[in-house]
């Protein structure tokens, strides 16, 4: 294998693993946002139960 070819093969993976990262970042901040309106919602169903 060349030298260009072992470049080319390598920026590609890099790609494809910075898309990777990018899509599990984006889904645990999903996953945290759904936390905090679960956390949010079972407070106020606490606080009206507590009434």
């Amino acid at each position: 294998m060349t030298n260009s070819r072992i470049a080319t093969i390598a920026v590609l993976a890099a790609a494809l693993m910075s898309a990777a990262c990018a899509n599990t970042i984006r889904g645990v901040g999903a996953d945290t946002a759904n936390t905090v309106n679960a956390t949010q919602s079972a407070g106020k169903n606490v606080s009206r139960a507590a009434q």
